[in-house]
Protein backbone atom coordinates (compact mmCIF):
# COMPACT_ATOMS: atom_id res chain seq x y z
CA UNK A 1 0.00 0.00 0.00
CA UNK A 2 2.77 2.94 1.25
CA UNK A 3 5.62 0.35 1.11
CA UNK A 4 8.05 3.84 1.33
CA UNK A 5 6.50 4.76 4.37
CA UNK A 6 6.29 4.25 7.83
CA UNK A 7 2.57 3.04 8.77
CA UNK A 8 2.11 3.34 12.88
CA UNK A 9 -1.08 2.26 14.26
CA UNK A 10 -2.10 3.35 17.90
CA UNK A 11 -5.48 2.12 19.97
CA UNK A 12 -7.68 2.68 22.43
CA UNK A 13 -11.22 3.37 24.14
CA UNK A 14 -10.39 6.94 24.21
CA UNK A 15 -13.35 7.66 26.61
CA UNK A 16 -13.64 10.66 27.76
CA UNK A 17 -11.04 12.53 25.78
CA UNK A 18 -8.42 13.52 27.71
CA UNK A 19 -4.74 15.50 27.56
CA UNK A 20 -3.28 12.14 27.48
CA UNK A 21 -4.94 10.65 24.68
CA UNK A 22 -3.38 13.36 22.93
CA UNK A 23 -0.12 13.22 24.26
CA UNK A 24 -0.27 9.02 23.16
CA UNK A 25 -1.55 10.08 19.49
CA UNK A 26 1.13 13.02 19.21
CA UNK A 27 3.74 10.69 20.11
CA UNK A 28 2.28 8.21 17.69
CA UNK A 29 2.37 10.77 14.69
CA UNK A 30 5.77 11.78 15.42
CA UNK A 31 6.71 8.21 14.42
CA UNK A 32 4.35 7.68 11.31
CA UNK A 33 4.38 8.76 7.66
CA UNK A 34 0.58 7.44 8.30
CA UNK A 35 -0.95 7.49 11.62
CA UNK A 36 -3.81 4.73 11.83
CA UNK A 37 -6.06 5.10 15.23
CA UNK A 38 -8.15 2.27 16.34
CA UNK A 39 -10.67 3.44 18.31
CA UNK A 40 -12.12 0.28 20.52
CA UNK A 41 -16.11 -0.85 19.91
CA UNK A 42 -18.61 -0.30 23.24
CA UNK A 43 -18.62 -4.22 23.08
CA UNK A 44 -15.14 -5.05 22.71
CA UNK A 45 -14.66 -2.47 25.96
CA UNK A 46 -17.59 -3.91 27.49
CA UNK A 47 -15.83 -7.77 27.48
CA UNK A 48 -13.13 -6.54 29.56
CA UNK A 49 -13.71 -4.06 31.94
CA UNK A 50 -17.31 -1.21 32.77
CA UNK A 51 -19.00 0.17 29.02
CA UNK A 52 -17.56 3.37 28.12
CA UNK A 53 -19.49 6.46 29.11
CA UNK A 54 -19.05 8.22 25.41
CA UNK A 55 -20.82 5.72 22.52
CA UNK A 56 -18.32 4.43 20.13
CA UNK A 57 -19.89 6.14 17.28
CA UNK A 58 -19.14 9.50 19.03
CA UNK A 59 -15.35 8.75 19.85
CA UNK A 60 -15.25 7.91 16.18
CA UNK A 61 -16.06 11.66 15.70
CA UNK A 62 -13.96 13.22 18.04
CA UNK A 63 -10.70 11.32 16.65
CA UNK A 64 -11.64 11.57 13.05
CA UNK A 65 -11.69 15.61 14.07
CA UNK A 66 -8.53 15.71 15.23
CA UNK A 67 -6.15 16.67 12.39
CA UNK A 68 -3.08 13.72 14.03
CA UNK A 69 -4.83 11.14 12.55
CA UNK A 70 -4.52 9.90 8.89
CA UNK A 71 -7.24 7.11 8.94
CA UNK A 72 -9.55 6.09 12.40
CA UNK A 73 -10.84 2.65 12.05
CA UNK A 74 -12.71 0.36 14.66
CA UNK A 75 -10.93 -1.84 16.46
CA UNK A 76 -12.99 -4.89 17.09
CA UNK A 77 -10.66 -7.20 18.82
CA UNK A 78 -7.61 -6.92 21.59
CA UNK A 79 -5.55 -8.78 19.17
CA UNK A 80 -3.65 -6.85 16.52
CA UNK A 81 -2.14 -9.61 14.36
CA UNK A 82 -5.03 -9.27 11.65
CA UNK A 83 -4.81 -5.67 11.50
CA UNK A 84 -1.20 -5.62 11.72
CA UNK A 85 -0.65 -7.84 8.61
CA UNK A 86 -3.43 -6.45 6.35
CA UNK A 87 -2.09 -2.35 7.06
CA UNK A 88 1.58 -3.22 6.96
CA UNK A 89 1.67 -1.86 10.22
CA UNK A 90 5.62 -0.98 11.24
CA UNK A 91 4.76 0.23 14.63
CA UNK A 92 2.62 0.16 17.37
CA UNK A 93 1.86 2.69 20.28
CA UNK A 94 -0.64 1.99 23.36
CA UNK A 95 -0.62 3.44 26.85
CA UNK A 96 1.80 1.91 29.31
CA UNK A 97 -1.07 0.54 31.07
CA UNK A 98 -0.94 -2.73 28.61
CA UNK A 99 2.97 -2.53 29.08
CA UNK A 100 3.94 -6.22 28.14
CA UNK A 101 0.91 -6.90 26.46
CA UNK A 102 1.71 -6.32 22.95
CA UNK A 103 4.99 -7.91 22.68
CA UNK A 104 4.19 -10.63 20.27
CA UNK A 105 3.68 -8.13 17.84
CA UNK A 106 7.39 -7.70 17.45
CA UNK A 107 7.53 -11.11 16.38
CA UNK A 108 5.54 -9.74 12.88
CA UNK A 109 8.25 -7.26 13.23
CA UNK A 110 6.13 -4.64 14.70
CA UNK A 111 7.95 -2.37 16.80
CA UNK A 112 6.17 -1.66 19.94
CA UNK A 113 5.91 1.30 21.90
CA UNK A 114 4.48 1.66 25.27
CA UNK A 115 3.48 5.82 25.93
CA UNK A 116 4.40 6.43 29.07
CA UNK A 117 0.89 8.16 30.55
CA UNK A 118 2.82 9.25 33.95
CA UNK A 119 0.28 10.08 37.55
CA UNK A 120 -3.06 12.20 37.06
CA UNK A 121 -4.96 12.33 33.74
CA UNK A 122 -6.85 9.54 32.84
CA UNK A 123 -10.65 8.62 31.70
CA UNK A 124 -10.57 6.12 35.22
CA UNK A 125 -9.39 8.87 37.33
CA UNK A 126 -11.99 11.60 35.43
CA UNK A 127 -14.45 8.40 36.14
CA UNK A 128 -13.73 7.85 39.86
CA UNK A 129 -13.46 11.95 40.55
CA UNK A 130 -16.85 12.65 39.05
CA UNK A 131 -18.38 9.25 41.08
CA UNK A 132 -17.01 10.19 44.29
CA UNK A 133 -17.64 14.10 43.53
CA UNK A 134 -21.53 12.39 43.22
CA UNK A 135 -21.83 10.69 46.15
CA UNK A 136 -20.23 13.19 48.20
CA UNK A 137 -23.27 15.32 46.79
CA UNK A 138 -25.94 12.92 47.85
CA UNK A 139 -24.53 12.52 51.43
CA UNK A 140 -24.72 16.61 51.88
CA UNK A 141 -28.10 16.24 50.31
CA UNK A 142 -29.08 13.42 52.75
CA UNK A 143 -27.78 15.25 55.74
CA UNK A 144 -29.66 18.55 54.64
CA UNK A 145 -32.54 17.14 54.03
CA UNK A 146 -34.83 17.22 57.64
CA UNK A 147 -33.42 20.89 57.49
CA UNK A 148 -34.55 22.28 54.00
CA UNK A 149 -37.76 20.61 54.39
CA UNK A 150 -38.35 22.56 57.34
CA UNK A 151 -37.50 25.49 56.37
CA UNK A 152 -39.46 25.22 53.40
CA UNK A 153 -42.27 25.43 55.88
CA UNK A 154 -40.96 28.22 58.02
CA UNK A 155 -39.75 26.32 60.60
CA UNK A 156 -36.31 25.13 61.57
CA UNK A 157 -34.82 22.46 64.09
CA UNK A 158 -34.05 25.10 66.77
CA UNK A 159 -37.57 26.63 67.29
CA UNK A 160 -38.92 22.91 66.90
CA UNK A 161 -36.57 21.62 69.67
CA UNK A 162 -37.40 24.81 71.82
CA UNK A 163 -40.97 24.16 71.56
Amino acid sequence: MFKDKTIVYTSGTFDMFHYNHLRMINYARALADILIVGVSTDELVSSYKAPPIIPFNERMQILEALKTPDIVIPQHTLDHTEIVKKLNIDAFVVGDDWNGKYDYLKDLGVQVFYFPYGTGVSSSNIKKAIHESYEHQLRNEQQQKPHSVLHSHGASLEKVSKE
